[in-house]
């Protein structure tokens, strides 16, 4: 009699403890939730049909609300993107922050130049590889910023180099992080 006693007692410590960790589970989502939401909206970032090389899109995850942050060279890129994140599971509100950039022919014809500087130097051509591309070449008033991944500081360097070497450039912000070597 007195274990089932002790037994029973047991039972209703874990039914309550079990609610208590519902509960705080229900203000505070699991840090699984974020990671899938994390990997989810980097997906559907990448999966965009018109983003390309001279669009940079970056975003915080904060529990379900998701920060877009960048410039894109299309105001139709802007919306798909917050149209896109907004669909993932787990996403309450998306704050839309991603700058389009204005329309310049100049800004088009550097962009160009750039691409070409960059992507088509010989000890750059890896990045070169694959749909989407790893250097992101930001133009806005013939001010350059470049932005994404490399993988030394010496491909940093060199795509630096590479970019202020374009005539009609009024400056370069290089951005790029060099990917940890694990």
């Amino acid at each position: 009699m007195k274990s089932r006693l002790v037994g029973f007692v047991c039972l209703l410590c874990f039914i309550s403890l079990s609610a208590v960790a519902q509960d705080a589970q229900r203000d505070q989502p699991p840090a699984k939730s974020q990671d899938r939401i994390i990997r989810e909206v980097r997906h559907e970032l990448l999966m965009l049909p018109y983003f390309g090389v001279f669009d940079y899109i970056a975003y915080k995850v904060d529990g379900g609300t998701v920060a877009l942050l960048g410039q894109v060279v299309r105001p139709s890129l802007k919306s798909d993107a917050e149209s896109a994140v907004k669909r993932i599971e787990g996403v309450d509100r998306v704050d839309n922050q991603i700058e389009v950039l204005p329309p310049s022919s100049m800004d088009d014809r550097i962009r160009i130049r750039l691409f070409h500087a960059i992507y088509g130097y010989s000890a750059l051509e890896k990045y070169s590889l694959g749909v989407q591309k790893p250097i992101r070449i930001i133009v806005k008033g013939g001010r350059v910023t470049l932005e994404g991944v490399v993988d030394s500081d010496g491909d940093k360097n060199l795509v630096g180099i590479r970019a202020n070497s374009v005539s009609g450039i009024f400056s370069v912000t290089n951005n790029l992080q060099v990917a940890s070597s694990k």
